[in-house]
């Protein structure tokens, strides 16, 4: 005789097939008593756990930052991008900056070839996704930007010495366009700056630093632009042509005439 366990747990097995619930009761042992050891899924319903797993899967994924890295190097990039934009809008503008000053001021012969040799030089230096992560090239291609800012300021600071170049309308276009564009690359160089400290960060800190040094093991920190020691000090312009002229002499005017020689003093009787 089966006992009393028994009898409830096929009387209950019975009447949820009879229902058609599509699912057995809990498990019981002999003593009436729930037992898991007999839990199973039905057969209809692996398929949804299964389609459930894959679904859940990448969201568990995504929340313990397997995107992260590449999503903030991206980013980096793409401030990247827009410093070399500006650099290239900046460049852009030379060739029309110095004709203007050189039509003004020919004389200033040795700041215009300044002016061309250096924006050859920043132009000459290929750059690309790689240069980011090596030190040596990126500070080569800051140091070709920089000079060109030097040779740049000395430029602009001709037109104080020429007042009809300085009341040129082309020349005061260009001078605005140059002006703004040197604030979009102070601009483009901090964005680029706080991208990549942030991406930095991440390679170094939990839980990136687990990613970095699995799935993304050849990512790299990236370079960030830096202050030169020119930059941090005052400049110094000097508008004299002529070390020997008179103070106040025009540009280009002759030296004045030697002063006239004291009178000998007369001889004693």
């Amino acid at each position: 005789m089966k006992g009393s366990g028994e009898r409830a747990a096929a009387a209950g097995t019975g009447s949820g097939r009879r229902l058609g619930l599509g699912f057995a009761p809990p498990p019981q042992n002999g003593r009436g008593l729930f037992d898991p050891r007999g839990l199973s899924l039905q057969p209809k319903f692996r398929p949804i756990a299964r389609i459930a797993l894959i679904l859940l899967l990448p969201v568990a994924l995504a929340g313990c930052g397997i995107n992260t890295i590449p999503t903030k190097q991206e980013k980096a990039r793409a401030a990247w991008a827009d410093v070399q934009a500006d650099y290239q809008r900046r460049a852009d503008l030379i060739p029309n900056l110095v004709e203007t000053v050189k039509g003004f001021a020919a004389q200033e012969r040795t700041v215009l070839v300044q002016v061309t040799q250096a924006r050859a030089s920043a132009t000459q230096v290929r750059v690309d996704a790689s240069t980011l992560t090596n030190p040596a090239a990126f500070a080569q291609y800051e140091q070709a930007q920089n000079q060109l800012s030097g040779v740049l300021g000395r430029l602009m600071a001709i037109s104080e010495k020429y007042p009809d170049l300085k009341s040129n309308e082309n020349f005061m276009a260009l001078q605005s366009q140059l002006e703004g564009t040197e604030n979009r690359i102070a601009i483009a160089r901090r964005d680029y700056n706080e991208a990549v400290r942030d991406f930095n960060t991440t390679l170094r800190t939990f839980p990136g630093v687990l990613w970095a040094g699995t799935l993304y093991h050849n990512e790299k920190a990236m370079t960030l632009f830096s202050a030169n020691a020119a930059a941090q000090a005052a400049p110094s312009v000097s508008f004299d042509l002529n070390p020997g002229a008179a103070p106040g002499a025009a540009p280009g005017s002759p030296p004045p005439p030697p002063a006239p020689a004291a009178p000998a003093a007369a001889a004693a009787p």
